[in-house]
């Protein structure tokens, strides 16, 4: 597989990892680059170690899996896209409080998870081919580090000047890529 080739299925790979990185950027109560380099190295670092993964277990196990991943990935995205929506609606917020907070360590590893699922099954298809593995790995974990990055930016963008608007819209964005995985996996695929 060329580079090229790795360049662009990295690129596929990190369009739901930039899709939840605009919402964590409109989340964000404090737009600091430590609180952006944190987002984008927890999705890029679950992009690139699910290929891994997926390699390493190869096609036996990932029948198993491959039963239940959409679902797990629509469960994640759900809930989180729901709660942005449901604090957004209900809660009181304290000035300068938001309490959906993409840099907490238990949400970053849901996105990370739910964003990253369909990583596993390309790791199984590595498995197949004449790939340079490491080379793989860093291309993915450096397109998706960079995507969400841009991600966070353009949706602190949005965020500042929309909040209450934007965190809706970034809640229904998380439920529809949730969505979109479901019927990719049930009734489209």
């Amino acid at each position: 597989m060329s580079i090229t080739a790795i360049i662009i299925l990295a690129l596929g790979l990190s369009m739901d990892s930039f899709a939840v990185s605009l919402t964590s950027g409109v989340a964000l109560s404090q737009f600091k680059i430590s609180n952006v380099l944190r987002i984008a190295f927890y999705l890029a670092l679950f992009q690139a170690v699910m290929p891994l993964i997926g390699w390493v277990l190869g096609v036996g196990f990932i029948e198993y899996i491959s039963t239940i991943d959409h679902w797990v990935a629509f469960a994640l995205l759900v809930m989180l896209g729901g709660k942005m929506i449901y604090e957004t609606l209900f809660e009181k917020e304290e000035e300068g409080d938001k309490s959906f907070n993409p840099t907490k360590t238990a949400t970053l590893i849901q996105m990370g998870i739910a964003t990253s699922i369909d990583a596993l099954a390309v790791g199984v298809s590595f498995a197949f081919l004449n790939i340079n593995l490491h080379k793989a790995t860093a291309i993915i974990f450096a397109v998706t580090f960079l995507m969400s990055i841009l991600g966070c930016n353009i949706g602190k963008y949005f965020g500042t000047r929309w909040h209450k608007p934007s965190m809706i819209a970034g809640g229904i964005i998380l439920i529809s890529i949730g969505t979109k995985i479901l019927l990719e996996h049930t009734i489209l695929g």
